[in-house]
């Protein structure tokens, strides 16, 4: 999620499930961002069958421990294959994690209890277990493209098992 250090926007409640990905403002797009930092992953995509692999190797822009691109505003020129998300491409992205917001509207279905959009706290995405701090290993930089099938790991694919539902675990 882009912070520009100003105050936050006002945005009107449940937006996601009033208005159309189409429909939405840029502040409101924006906010949909969960801020785990599963799409910031190297990805490999097998050619035959179309699965996609995530591996813990990050983008040389995401921050890690904050779970953000270190260069929101310019990350297209910094990163030439970036891929900007739209409401027209997070139809058809068959990469983006599960627990992404944007998927999830996508599909007509409604955010979880750690999105900071219901919890009103942006660290529940971490404290869920859904974020990637304190698991990526490398940067792309320090991994060669030719090596990153050896960095391939299940959890970027996978919802730890306490994120799962609509309320917060007890």
């Amino acid at each position: 999620m882009a912070d520009n250090g100003g105050p936050a926007p006002v945005l009107d409640k449940f937006f996601w499930k009033n208005k159309t990905l189409e429909e939405m403002t840029d502040s409101e797009w924006e906010s949909l961002c969960d801020g785990c930092g599963r799409c910031c992953l190297e990805k490999l995509e097998d050619e035959d069958t179309g699965r996609i692999y995530f591996t813990h190797v990050g983008c040389r822009l995401l921050d890690a421990g904050l779970c953000a691109c270190k260069d929101y505003a310019n990350r297209s020129e910094r990163v030439p294959d970036c891929v900007r998300l739209t409401p027209e491409n997070v139809r058809t992205l068959n990469w983006l994690p599960p627990s992404c917001a944007y998927r999830l509207v996508a599909e007509g279905r409604d955010l979880y209890w750690w999105h900071p959009l219901i919890s009103g706290d942006p660290n529940t995405v971490h404290e869920a277990g859904v974020s990637v701090r304190g698991r990526v290993e490398f940067s792309e930089d320090d991994v060669d493209d030719a090596d990153l099938e050896d960095h391939i790991v299940r959890w970027p694919a996978l919802l730890p098992k306490g994120a799962r539902g609509r309320t917060r675990p007890r």
